[in-house]
């Protein structure tokens, strides 16, 4: 019996399942029921065994079967195979039938690699989690220590619960992911350990293993328990793990007055407990392909997953979210002395100022903030705001430019002195961008603002003179244009004010900067994939916001030349960083009465690095993959635009629903993989400024809020308004 999906055949004989690409075998499991059961000792033991009876109904095919266990339990499975447009899909039912000696069990859906079963031969990918072999995690990262057996990872810890592995050689995929979003809220009365039974636990993990027939349990100093079992193992398999669990990390502590010195890793299971008439239910996708490269393989598996898994669209007025932000930041921006400026934190949901310190970018965004406040107050007549938005950009340009060229990065209005903080090209490029903007509007109408100019220009020439012969940068630098941290990866955060600073100058040594910045970036940022340390207080690991800056470099480059390269380019960072989005969903609580998630949901939010917890930057992008829809006229641009445009807003009061103290607060970030939300509970500039900037460019473009709106505009109509450096500035006025 066969199932056929495209090129790949399911074939079914001796309680087994094969799957074949013209003739040749990919991937088998001889033996696909699969238990793992937490013993009396509470080690964890696994058994298999082939179907025992399978037939065929129309298009699905029924695989069922026994396991009797040497303890005494005993679990059915029932296994249905079928096929779907996009993918072959597995929906399994367990039931123990009889409770022996065991503590809890666990049960997998998984295929053995057949054309290797070295971990080291395969790229592999979970959204926001791992990419390739994750050269740019951390040593202790999920994924980083390749010679592992288990690499399993639960599945809200991923911003889509899918898994994929690409043999490098052939270029052959299989991933698997879970069909719906559908998990349930764990029991909220059972502490969390690491090797604890929960009934009500719903979540699965996504990865791959290959286990040796031994236990494997760790005693809390860091002891791995094996023991010899007599169940064999095939190989390297692709697995979907249910009740999920995280396999095996490198354990960040040590006990202190112990001196145990072998390594020591966690691995953190979850059972269900071994009681008749318990039963399991769950359904997974599984998807094979021929892809040519990584990036093209993880673009189309994440995107078939998000087709089928992706949130509803949040219910919010973009309109009415904007100017409950801008009077929100008018508020809250004051003067500190001869300083201008927001607090660097305030605690939800009153706003208790825990911090006064102002960040030229990153985090603080204070520039940004600056030139937003003049602008609305302007646009709306609301003179506050826009004196409040003037004085931030004349406080910086008047005190922070040092004699290199290079500015200041942090200032503390209480010692009235700039902090010792690192010069990050990253912070740079966010302060020296908004200045630039705010000179340009003043400009226009009518107002010149000679010293901005003047403040720009310095910092653009001092880009261009410490630019390296190869055209990258380094991350950060000292007061006097020293190195300060080598990595060379941030270097596409600057692309766009350089290409900016061009055309308002005229000078060519800017617009060749920008190119040379380019060309590095294209190798080493995309064909590589090396995007990483682009949050400025993590380590120079892989994240989510090198892969926002590239998307903004590449594009500015592309506005410039219209040359195909940096179009490719765009796409690319596109694709990579719209993989850290949290696109489904799940239940989440949080320790606080007054909290969005209490009400909304937590997609929309983004993982911030690798291993890391989420935020709501990804609001940031919504202007630039909207204009990379119509660029490319690539549907699902506009599909994910809308997304970000409207669900990274679910981590906002944005209707004074939930109690904060004024309309449009969010928090900056937190970690919800548990189901209950961990976080700092607390506002910093930069969560408002990624909302409100991408919709006052949106509106300066298209004159609307919401995408839906721009899409009311003739196609013409939104491809000439989509030209942006069109009407930028006429270089020759400016020069």
């Amino acid at each position: 019996m066969k199932l056929v999906n495209g090129d790949y055949t399911l074939l079914f004989e001796d309680g087994g399942v094969k799957v074949y690409k013209s003739g040749k075998l990919l991937y088998f499991n001889n033996r696909p029921m699969f238990v793992t059961v937490k013993t009396v000792v509470a080690l964890s033991e696994f058994y298999d065994k082939a179907y025992s009876e399978i037939a065929k109904f129309d298009n699905q095919i029924v695989a069922k079967g026994t396991m009797d266990l040497p303890t005494g339990s005993e679990f059915s499975f029932v296994d249905k195979y079928e096929v779907t447009d996009a993918s072959f899909k597995v929906s399994r039912n367990v039931k123990v039938l009889k409770a022996g000696d065991d503590l809890g069990f666990s049960t997998k859906i998984s295929f053995t690699m057949a054309e290797s079963d070295k971990v080291h031969d395969y790229n592999c990918f979970i959204p926001g989690v791992w990419y390739k072999q994750n050269e740019f995690a951390r040593e202790n990262d999920f994924g980083k220590d390749l010679d592992c057996e288990y690499f399993w990872k639960m599945e809200t810890g991923c911003a889509l619960p899918l898994f994929a592995m690409q043999n490098i050689s052939s270029g052959e995929m299989a991933a698997i992911s879970r069909w719906s979003p559908d998990v349930t809220m764990r029991s909220l009365d059972i502490k969390e350990a690491a090797n604890h039974v929960d009934p009500k636990f719903t979540i699965g993990a996504i990865g791959m293993s290959k286990p040796e027939s031994k236990t494997m349990n760790y005693l809390y100093y860091g002891y791995a328990v094996r023991k010899e079992f007599e169940t064999n193992v095939d190989g390297l398999s692709i697995d979907y793990v249910y009740p999920g669990c995280n396999g095996q990390v490198p354990a960040a502590r040590r006990y202190a007055g112990l001196d145990f010195k072998d390594e020591f890793k966690s691995f953190q299971r979850v059972s269900h407990p071994v009681e008749v008439g318990f039963e399991q239910n769950y359904t997974v996708a599984v998807n094979f392909g021929y892809y040519s490269s990584f990036q093209a393989m993880m673009k189309d598996t994440w995107r078939v997953t998000y087709d089928r898994m992706r949130d509803k669209l949040f219910d919010v007025d973009n309109k009415d979210h904007f100017h409950n932000c801008m009077k929100m930041l008018n508020y809250f921006t004051r003067q500190y002395g001869d300083s201008y400026g927001l607090p660097f934190s305030c605690q939800l949901p009153n706003m208790d100022i825990s911090s006064v310190s102002f960040q030229f970018g990153f985090v603080g965004q204070q520039p940004g903030i600056g030139y937003q406040l003049l602008r609305y107050g302007d646009k709306e007549n609301i003179v506050e705001a826009y004196e409040k938005g003037v004085n931030i950009i004349d406080f910086w340009v008047r005190t922070a430019m040092t004699e290199s060229g290079l500015p200041h990065m942090c200032y503390h209005p209480g010692i009235e002195g700039f902090e010792p903080y690192p010069h990050y090209i990253r912070m740079l490029a966010d302060g020296i961008e908004n200045i630039l903007e705010a000179w340009l509007y003043m400009r226009k109408k009518g107002e010149e603002r000679t010293t901005w100019l003047e403040f720009c220009r310095k910092t653009a020439d001092w880009i261009v003179d410490i630019q390296n012969d190869d055209g990258s940068f380094y991350r950060a630098y000292n007061t006097d244009s020293s190195v300060r941290m080598d990595s060379k990866a941030n270097t596409p955060s600057v692309i766009r004010f350089l290409v900016q600073f061009y055309l308002v100058s005229g000078d060519e040594r800017y617009k060749n900067a920008a190119i040379k910045a380019g060309e590095w970036s294209y190798v080493n940022t995309y064909l590589n994939m090396e995007y990483r340390g682009g949050t400025c207080d993590n380590m120079d690991i892989m994240d989510k916001e090198a892969g926002i800056y590239a998307l903004f470099g590449f594009l500015a480059l592309y506005d410039l030349t219209y040359e195909d390269k940096w179009l490719e380019g765009a796409i690319g960072a596109a694709d990579y960083t719209e993989t850290w989005t949290y696109a489904w969903t799940f239940p989440v609580t949080t320790p606080w009465p007054k909290h969005p998630f209490n009400k909304y949901s937590i997609s929309g939010q983004s993982i911030i690095t690798i291993g890391g917890g989420a935020d709501v930057y990804m609001a940031a992008c919504s202007y630039s993959y909207y204009r990379l829809y119509l660029i490319t006229g690539d549907e699902h641009y506009l599909d994910f635009a809308e997304f970000i445009n409207k669900n990274t807003r679910q981590s906002n009061d944005v209707d004074g629903s939930i109690g904060y103290i004024m309309p449009g607060l969010g928090h900056e970030a937190g970690n919800f993989t548990t189901q209950v939300l961990q976080s700092h509970y607390h506002w910093l500039p930069w969560c408002t400024y990624v909302e409100v900037e991408p919709l006052s460019r949106l509106y300066d473009t298209f004159g609307v809020y919401e995408i839906a709106d721009a899409q009311k505009l003739s196609r013409e109509e939104r491809v000439k308004r989509n030209r942006i450096y069109d009407t930028l500035t006429d270089n020759q006025e400016y020069v």
